[in-house]
C-alpha cells in the first residue's frame, strides 16, 4: 500500500493505463448513477442538469426574440419612414420635382420621395387620436413595399385623383370605419379670421386600409394625395422633406457623401440611425443586460456542479483510496470526476441547445397555443410595437452561448476533480 503511494510521491510513473481509458469512463459513469446511499447526491447532480438546460435554453430564446424585435423594428420603422432626410436650407422645396429626380440618378438610391407632413386630429362618430398626415404620390405610395404590398381593403389604384386617404387598420378599426366612410381630419393651423387662426377641419373618403403590422404605425398614420395635402396644410407647392431609400440601410453614410456632392441644391441631411438612435441604443442595452443576467442562470448552475462533486468525492473517499492503492495515478482520479462533472455540463448543454432551438423557431405556435389554453391574449400589440412576437435565431450567438455554458462546466469541475486526486489514500483508508 505504502509502495504504491511512495513512488507516486516520488514522481514515478505506475503502471496504468492510459489517459481516459475505458474504465475511467465506466468508473464516472457509475458515479453518475442513483443509487439509496448517495441518492442525495444524484439530486444535487440533477439539478445542476436542469440548471444548466433551462439557462442555456433560456439564453437562446430571449436572444432569439431580442434578435428578431431589431429585426423587425428596424425594417419597418426604416421601410416606411426611410433612410436618409433631406430638408431645404435656404428657401422651400418648391423644386421637389427636379431634385427628386436628380437624387433617384445617384448611385445606390432606390427611391427618393417628396413628402408634405403634418400633426393632425382624425375623427369619427365613434372616436377620435392624434394621427401623422403625409401627403404622398401615388406612384411613390405604391413603391414603398410596406405600404403598397400591405393593402388589406380598398386599392391605392386612382389614389392622386380620386382625392381620399389610405389609413391604418388599427386607426380604422378604433374609429369605427371601413373603406368608403369619410374620417373628419382636424388641423389646428386653418385659415387666419380677424379672430385668429381657425381649425381646419376636411373630411375625406377611406380609399385604403394598410397593415404594417406595427401598432403604432397602424395606429397613426394617414395617407393623403400630395396636392391635397398641400392645400390642407397651406404648403405653397412646396414640401418639408424629401425621404430616400437606399439599397443598404447599414451603408448610408456613403450615400449622404455621395448627396452632398452632386446635390442640385444646398440640403440638410440626416439620416435612419440620428433620428432612431436613442430607441435603438435602449433596444441594444436592454439585449446586453438580459444576457448577463441570463448568464447567471447558467453560473450558478456550474456552481451547483461543484457542490454536487465535493459532495461525491467525500462519499466517496474509501474508493478514491483503494484504486490510489492498487496503481491509480492522481491523473486517473482527476480525469475520473473531471468526465462526471463534465457529463453533467455537455449533456445540460446540449439538451438546452436542442429546446431553446426548438422553442425559439416555434415561438409564434407556442403563443398560440398558450393563448388557447389560457384564454388570454398573452400577446397584446395594443401594448406592444409588433402585432407578432418575432423571433430570429443568431447561430453566432447561439455557438457562444454553448460555448461559454461548456467552459463554465469544465471550470466547475476542476476544483472537486483537483481535491480527489490530491487525496492522501493512508489517510483516507484510516478515516474510513
Amino acid at each position: 500500500m505504502s509502495v504504491a503511494t511512495d513512488s507516486d510521491r516520488q514522481g514515478e510513473a505506475p503502471s496504468g493505463t492510459r489517459p481516459f481509458a475505458g474504465f475511467e469512463w465506466l468508473l464516472a459513469g457509475r458515479y453518475l448513477r442513483t443509487r439509496r446511499r448517495e441518492g442525495f447526491v444524484s439530486v444535487i447532480a440533477g439539478f445542476s442538469f436542469l440548471g444548466i438546460l433551462l439557462g442555456v435554453a433560456t439564453l437562446i430564446i430571449v436572444m432569439s426574440v431580442m434578435n428578431g424585435f431589431r429585426k423587425e423594428l428596424l425594417e419597418k420603422i426604416v421601410g416606411v419612414n426611410g433612410h436618409i432626410f433631406a430638408t431645404p436650407i435656404d428657401r422651400p422645396l418648391d423644386d421637389y420635382d427636379m431634385v427628386s429626380q436628380r437624387l433617384r440618378s445617384i448611385p445606390g438610391i432606390r427611391l427618393a420621395i417628396p413628402l408634405v407632413e403634418g400633426q393632425a386630429l382624425a375623427s369619427s362618430q365613434t372616436g377620435n387620436g392624434g394621427v401623422l398626415v403625409r401627403g404622398i404620390r401615388e406612384a411613390d405610395i405604391k413603391a414603398i413595399p410596406f405600404i403598397g404590398g400591405n393593402v388589406r381593403r380598398g386599392t391605392l389604384d386612382g389614389f392622386d385623383q380620386a382625392g381620399g386617404v389610405a389609413v391604418g387598420k388599427r386607426l380604422a378599426d378604433s374609429l369605427g370605419l371601413q373603406v368608403g366612410d369619410s374620417i373628419n381630419i382636424i388641423s389646428p393651423k386653418g385659415a387666419s379670421t380677424p379672430f385668429g387662426t381657425a381649425p381646419r377641419i376636411k373630411a375625406y373618403p377611406i380609399q385604403a386600409v394598410f397593415e404594417i403590422g406595427m401598432t403604432e404605425f397602424d395606429a397613426s398614420f394617414v395617407f393623403m394625395p400630395l396636392g391635397e395635402a398641400q392645400a390642407y396644410f397651406n404648403r405653397d407647392g412646396d414640401v418639408n422633406v424629401i425621404e430616400i431609400f437606399v439599397d443598404n440601410p447599414d451603408r448610408t453614410q456613403g450615400v449622404r457623401d455621395a448627396i452632398e456632392a452632386d446635390a442640385p441644391r444646398p440640403l440638410v441631411l440626416s439620416d435612419w440611425r440620428q433620428r432612431n438612435r436613442s430607441f435603438f441604443n435602449a433596444l441594444e442595452v436592454e439585449r446586453n443586460v438580459m444576457f448577463i443576467i441570463l448568464t447567471l442562470i447558467v453560473l450558478v448552475a456550474a456552481l451547483n456542479i461543484v457542490s454536487g462533486l465535493i459532495m461525491l468525492v467525500k462519499d466517496k473517499t474509501a474508493d478514491i483510496a483503494i484504486m490510489r492503492t492498487m496503481g491509480a495515478t492522481r491523473g486517473t482520479v482527476m480525469r475520473v470526476f473531471l468526465i462526471t462533472g463534465a457529463a453533467i455540463g455537455v449533456f445540460g448543454t446540449l439538451a438546452g441547445l436542442a429546446l431553446g432551438v426548438v422553442f425559439a423557431k416555434n415561438i409564434k405556435a407556442i403563443m398560440a397555443a398558450l393563448n388557447w389554453i389560457t384564454g388570454a391574449n398573452l400577446w397584446d400589440p395594443t401594448v406592444r410595437f409588433l402585432s407578432d412576437i418575432p423571433s430570429v435565431i443568431d447561430w453566432g450567438e447561439v455557438t457562444s452561448v454553448v460555448l461559454m455554458a461548456l467552459v463554465l462546466s469544465l471550470l466547475a469541475t476542476l476544483y472537486p476533480a483537483w481535491k480527489a486526486a490530491r487525496l492522501d489514500p493512508v489517510q483516507a483508508l484510516r478515516m474510513g
